[in-house]
C-alpha cells in the first residue's frame, strides 16, 4: 500500500506547492486512487513533481462538498476522463460559511454534476473486497464547534449544515485497515464508533483532518475537550495523520498526549 499527500496547508521539505486543500494518491489493492483534490489544480503539479501519472487512476473519492476538497476536480477530468468520481449524492447542495463579516459559498463547482464519471452515492457502499465507503454518521459527541459557522442554504434561508454529504474511505488489504476521511466535520471520536460498528474493530491507521482549527483563542472548554479526544484516540492503539483543519495549536495538545501515535501531514509527504 502506498499512499502520498499531494496538496495540504503545511509545506514539506520537497519542492512542492501548499494551499488550503487536502489531496491523497493512493495505490492498493490493485487500484489506483484519489481521496480529494485539493481547492485548485495545484495537486497536479505536485504529482508531475513527484513522478505520479494521474493518468492512470481509476477511481476518486469525493470526501464532501466543499471547495477546498473538490477544487481541482474539472482539471483532473480533464486529463483523466475515465476515472469514477465517488461523490455523497448531498455533495452538490449549496454549502456557505456565514459569520457576522461575511456569507461565503464553500460548496463545489457546480459544472461538476455534469461530469458523466460522478457516481453518485446514497448511503454505504463497497466497491470491491478492499474498498468500502461510508456515511451516516449520526453521533453528535465533540461536533466540532467550527462546524456553527457552516451551513447549507436551501431556497433563501441559511440551515446548520448536518454534513451528511461527508463520507470516508476504507482500504483493506490483507490484514490491515486504513481509514481516510477529509476534514472530519462530523467528529472524529464519532466516525470511529461509526467503522467500528461496521467492521467490529478499529482501523490500524486513520488519515484525517479533525476540523478544531478556529480563528478565536480556545477556551479551557474547548482545550478540555481537545485532550479528551486524544486520550480517546490514543486509547484506539490505532495510528493517526493529521494536518490541513486540524490547526497547529489543536495539533501540539493532541501530540503531548499521543506521542508517536500522532504524526503531521506535509504536502509531499509519503504517509505510508
Amino acid at each position: 500500500m502506498k499512499i502520498i499527500n499531494l496538496i495540504d496547508n503545511a509545506p514539506g521539505p520537497l519542492v512542492c506547492a501548499y494551499e488550503h486543500g487536502l489531496s491523497f494518491y493512493i495505490e492498493a489493492a490493485g487500484h489506483k486512487l484519489l481521496m480529494d483534490t485539493g481547492a485548485s489544480s495545484l495537486f497536479l503539479e505536485n504529482a508531475r513533481q513527484l513522478g505520479i501519472d494521474l493518468k492512470q487512476v481509476d477511481s476518486v473519492i469525493l470526501s464532501h462538498g466543499h471547495y477546498d476538497h473538490a477544487g481541482g476536480l474539472l482539471d483532473f477530468a480533464q486529463i483523466n476522463p475515465q476515472a469514477k468520481i465517488y461523490l455523497k449524492d448531498s455533495a452538490a447542495a449549496a454549502y456557505y460559511h456565514v459569520d457576522d463579516k461575511d456569507v461565503k459559498y464553500i460548496g463545489i463547482d457546480r459544472k461538476i454534476v455534469t461530469l458523466p464519471q460522478c457516481v453518485w452515492i446514497s448511503g454505504d457502499l463497497k466497491i470491491d473486497d478492499c474498498l468500502f465507503v461510508f456515511s451516516n454518521v449520526s453521533e453528535r459527541k465533540y461536533w466540532p464547534k467550527s462546524n456553527l459557522l457552516l451551513k447549507q442554504k436551501i431556497g433563501n434561508v441559511f440551515v446548520q449544515d448536518n454534513f451528511a454529504h461527508e463520507q470516508y474511505l476504507v482500504i483493506q488489504e490483507k490484514d490491515k485497515h486504513v481509514l481516510l476521511s477529509g476534514c472530519a466535520h462530523n467528529g472524529i471520536l464519532n466516525i470511529l464508533q461509526r467503522y467500528q460498528e461496521l467492521n467490529q474493530r478499529y482501523p490500524d491507521v486513520v488519515i484525517s483532518g479533525f476540523h478544531m482549527m478556529q480563528p478565536s483563542e480556545y477556551t479551557q472548554a474547548d482545550i478540555a475537550t481537545i485532550e479528551h479526544t486524544a486520550y480517546c484516540l490514543r486509547e484506539s492503539q490505532a495510528v493517526f495523520y493529521t494536518g490541513h483543519c486540524t490547526g497547529k495549536r489543536a495539533y501540539a495538545l493532541m501530540k503531548a498526549i499521543m506521542g508517536e501515535q500522532l504524526k503531521q501531514i506535509h504536502s509531499g509527504m509519503m504517509v505510508l
